[in-house]
């Protein structure tokens, strides 16, 4: 019987395996249930407030402009911390952006970061959740005009608030950063610094989730209304093959053009979210972003970090980017009144529910490999333990047919290696941690090995 990951279920075991029951954590759980309907919406609607957070707008006063909505998030964070017993504290990424494509002056920019500092001194993983806070209108240089910016990218914005908001009330091992980010709108500015930012002080992020439109649920055209679907945008070849001759060899030979580290994210965001979060189809979409699209995990991708992007399922074109009008009896612009809120709480929690799972979890297995010596029609698997944080109670070896898109079998071994009686000609593995309340890690794609 083929498997997925939505309910609890036994999987089909090898010899020395040990039966494996997908269960939910009751702290996740209380965390999720935590994620405030009322809460998103007051945070969408307090960024409109603002009337334009255009990255270029004013800085000066203290209710109109990026620079006021800047300083409210960093305030609202900081209220937030309060409730970490001071794991958590905030801080603004400032730098400025040289003139050139659509910054035309140089500009002094703030990214808002909320750090919420992991308790295990030798576990280092970071893991990043963002939304940008910046808005514009159809010319993408007005920094004067009304910009609600309530679904892009309030929305988003919202999202990582509220997660700071109810995560900072509990610890977890490994770090968590809660951030918004300005410039996107403009280039992908403020994610850019930070994801350098990251490269070059050596942070260990082991994920990143980037929100952006996340709260419309009617498709314009389409008169679609999804309010129970969200996609994640994940990139098969990574971006740091893209040149690289020898790493685009080692791809195709391992038949690894859809496993990519962000891929894997993708499957694991589905499996858990899914068992976390009710009415929810998270819809893996076999791209980095929308067709010829970009986002703010762009740059983490660049930098060789395993991001993905969350968007809505059917997008309404009448309120991104445009002026606040009504034209022929149709409605234009990004308003608050337009958005679902019940659905960006849906957002909110699944974004939870998978940052606590990985955070909870053992690091990933270090030298994940396939062996290759001798023909075989079984596939023997071997990795070693991670060196970092608490020891994991096992690992599952996961398995899927080469043209099934999720992973359909999980065994449970406690060793560090698990001889299957499948050919990998025929299928897929995967391995990754697992503790012993059932938190696991992302999977990992082995590589081949003697």
């Amino acid at each position: 019987m083929k498997c997925k990951f939505l309910l609890p279920l036994l999987f089909a075991l090898p010899a020395a395996a040990q039966p494996v029951t997908i269960k939910q954590d009751a702290v996740i759980k209380q965390m999720v249930d935590d994620v405030s309907q009322k809460n998103i919406e007051a945070i969408v609607r307090k960024l409109v407030s603002f009337k334009t957070r255009h990255t270029l707008s004013d800085t000066t006063s203290k209710t109109e402009g990026i620079g006021a909505a800047r300083n409210w998030i960093k305030a609202e964070m900081e209220r937030y911390a309060q409730a970490s017993g001071g794991r958590m504290h905030v801080e603004f990424d400032t730098f400025t952006q040289p003139a050139g494509g659509r910054i035309d002056k140089p500009t002094v920019l703030k990214n808002v970061l909320a750090i919420l500092k992991g308790t295990d001194p030798n576990d280092k993983r970071i893991y990043i959740v963002s939304g940008h806070y910046d808005s514009r209108v159809n010319d993408v240089m007005d920094a004067k005009s009304f910009a609600p910016g309530a679904v892009d990218d309030a929305s988003g914005t919202a999202v990582s608030m509220e997660l700071a908001r109810v995560m900072a009330q509990r610890s977890f091992p490994a770090t968590i950063i809660f951030m918004a980010v300005a410039g996107e709108e403009q280039g992908l500015n403020g994610s850019t610094n930070v994801a350098k930012r990251a490269k070059a002080e050596n942070w260990a992020v082991d994920a990143m989730l980037n929100n952006d439109i996340v709260g419309n649920t009617y498709g314009m055209e389409t008169h679609l209304k999804d309010n129970s679907t969200v996609r994640v945008f994940s990139e098969g070849v990574p971006s740091t093959a893209a040149g690289n001759e020898k790493a685009l060899g080692a791809l195709i030979n391992n038949g690894g053009e859809n496993d990519s580290p962000s891929r894997e994210l993708a499957r694991y965001i589905k499996e858990v979210a899914e068992r976390y979060v009710q009415q929810l189809d998270v819809k893996m979409i076999y791209r980095r972003d929308r067709f010829l699209r970009g986002g703010d995990h762009t740059p983490f991708l660049q930098q060789g970090f395993t991001a993905v992007r969350f968007t809505e399922m059917n997008e309404d074109f009448n309120r991104q980017h445009q002026n606040v009008r009504k034209e022929n009896g149709v409605d234009y612009g990004d308003t608050p009144d337009f958005a679902d809120y019940e659905y960006i709480q849906k957002v909110a929690r699944m974004n939870l529910s998978v940052l606590a799972n990985l955070v909870l979890a053992p690091a990933e297995p270090q030298n994940v490999g396939v062996t290759t010596s001798g023909l075989t029609n079984k596939t023997t698997l071997k990795w070693e333990a991670p060196t970092a944080g608490k020891k994991p109670a096992g690992y599952y070896v996961l398995m899927r047919e080469t043209i099934s898109p999720y992973w359909e079998k999980k065994f449970y071994v406690t060793d560090t290696t698990a001889t299957l009686d499948y050919s990998k000609d025929n299928y897929f593995f995967a391995v990754q941690s697992v503790d012993a309340d059932g938190h696991e890690s992302q999977m990992v794609y082995p590589k081949p090995v003697k």
